[in-house]
């Protein structure tokens, strides 16, 4: 018996306090989960019961924005046409205001080189500023030297209208022509004093501030696009060689009829052979630019005629210190319009023969804007030549006055 009682007693014991040992475990640990419930369950309800407002504000936000759409969208097909025309009209003001903004930089500009450079402001420049300048449909810029007198009054004697006539030319046809030429290399001197006693004769020239020279025909003409667009508000502006024949009347429907097109190259498009030889005419100092020997020019237009659209007259005369000059007046023009998003119109109409071509296609209804002589780049012995061609492909005087562009 006492064996028994001494073996059982320590077993009990042991029996009791595991039990009790197990129960305290539990009880802490339910005590533990009661507590870290209490300490984590609660701020996460706050928390999601917060990003459920939200969210549901979200959604109440975007059901809304759905359903006003949809009302949009039921009633879009009846005004979209008026708001396409009000997108087009006030992207069409947009660009008016950009052009005339760009203007009268431009024109800041050259006023400013003026003073910095110390010679005049032009007369035009200082007249045409004060007022409200009207609209032209063209301006054509006769390229002229100082040894081409007699080439222009050629011009005067055929196709340039003189006196009142070239005044009412501007004012009713809004169509300005100029002899373009800037100054001898010694200023004031007696070619310069020549060409004023002729200003004040006939009134048709403009001066530009650049010292003329065969070898800077691409500065002047670069010059040429930023002095006429800064002088008059056109749609196209013109270059044209003084032994060139040109009808007025069928340059400007042919101008007009690409009005639409912001950005026009237009001329009798060509790619002539780069030129490495010296001491030929036409020589391209900077051959190597174009590829291997041999190789072609990209298309551009012929001297002897071209016209460009007022926009790209602005941009280069905004960015005329920039753009570079070739040897060849035609191809530097070009090379200035590489990269851009320009029209290219290739005409052939504005590089006809003179007679007998000329005549036949004017016979035929078909007449031309402009006739010269490949082989002299222009009307050979134009100063004589030049009656005979307006006498047979003439357009004829009624015809610029009856005209309407």
């Amino acid at each position: 018996m006492s064996w028994k009682s001494k073996g059982v007693e320590p077993t009990s014991k042991n029996v009791v306090s595991r039990k009790w040992a197990l129960l305290l475990c539990i009880g802490c640990f339910c005590t533990g989960m009661f507590f870290s419930d209490r300490m984590w369950t609660v701020p996460e309800v706050k928390g999601i019961s917060r990003t459920t407002r939200i969210e549901d504000e979200k959604q109440d936000f975007v059901s809304e924005g759905c359903e006003s759409r949809i009302k949009d969208v039921k009633h879009e097909p009846k005004n979209i046409l008026g708001e396409v025309s009000k997108t087009r009209n006030a992207i069409q003001a947009l660009d008016k205001t950009i052009s005339s903004l760009e203007m009268e930089l431009a024109a800041a500009r050259a006023a400013q080189e003026s003073i910095l450079n110390g010679s005049p402001i032009s007369e035009d420049l200082k007249i045409s500023e004060p007022r409200v300048k009207r609209k032209y449909l063209m301006v054509i810029g006769v390229n002229t030297a100082f040894s081409s007198r007699k080439r222009r009054d050629s011009v005067r004697a055929t196709w340039m209208p003189q006196g009142d006539k070239r005044k009412k030319l501007e004012e009713e046809k809004g169509i300005v022509v100029r002899f373009v030429i800037g100054h001898s290399a010694t200023s004031g001197g007696i070619l310069d004093r020549a060409i004023e006693a002729e200003e004040r004769r006939h009134g048709d020239l403009l001066r530009l501030d650049h010292v003329e020279g065969y070898l800077e025909l691409s500065a002047k003409t670069k010059i040429y696009f930023a002095t006429a667009v800064t002088l008059w508000d056109a749609d196209f502006y013109v270059k044209v060689d003084d032994d060139v024949h040109v009808n007025i009347a069928t340059l400007g429907a042919t101008l007009a009829r690409h009005r639409s097109k912001p950005r026009v190259y237009i001329g009798c498009m060509k790619s002539g052979p780069v030129l490495a030889q010296k001491g030929v005419r036409y020589h391209e100092p900077e051959y190597w630019k174009f590829g291997e020997e041999g190789n072609k020019y990209f298309r551009h237009a012929t001297g002897q005629l071209y016209a460009i659209s007022k926009d790209l007259a602005s941009y280069i005369s905004i960015n005329q210190h920039v753009l570079h000059r070739y040897a060849n007046e035609d191809v530097s023009l070009g090379s200035w319009f590489i990269g851009l998003d320009v029209d290219h119109i290739d005409d052939r109409r504005l590089c006809c023969g003179t007679p007998p071509d000329c005549e036949w296609k004017a016979q035929a209804g078909n007449i031309c804007v402009a006739s010269f002589d490949w082989s002299c780049s222009g009307i050979c012995k134009s100063a004589e030549r030049i009656k005979e061609v307006h006498r047979r492909c003439g357009e004829g005087e009624n015809v610029l006055w009856a005209a309407e562009f």
